[in-house]
């Protein structure tokens, strides 16, 4: 079993705090502040653009979506919701630290691990 976490909505997570987002290896893919997505290595690759658990790329597509609260993984069928708009450039992030490692979880049924999108 999983949870789809709504995660704007929670109070525990803070608009400039760094939430670390694995794979379901445990292995430290992506980070958040407020509603960006960041790869890894600090590239700006996605944004929480529906108001809920799902990420869109940068582009608007869906990339994934948080389960967990700290897993982001990416389900084979998805509905469409849209074409989000732009939520315009959120800058560099500040370094976000190491994470610890996060144990293995197991994917959802139909998910994926997602395959962060890196620059050209």
């Amino acid at each position: 079993m999983f949870v789809i976490a709504l995660i704007p909505q929670q109070a525990a997570f803070a608009a400039d705090k760094v939430h670390y987002l694995f794979n379901s290896g445990g292995n430290w893919i992506a980070f958040r502040i407020g509603q960006f997505v960041y790869g890894n290595d600090g590239d700006w690759v996605g944004w929480l653009a529906w108001k809920d658990a799902d990420v869109a790329t940068v582009d608007g597509e869906y990339l994934g979506t948080i389960v967990d609260g700290n897993r982001l993984v990416r389900f084979r069928t998805h509905p469409y919701k849209g074409y989000p708009g732009y939520p315009g450039y959120p800058g560099y992030p500040e370094y976000p630290g190491y994470p610890e490692y996060a144990g293995y979880s197991p994917l959802p049924s139909g998910a994926s691990d997602v395959v962060i999108p890196k620059k050209k």
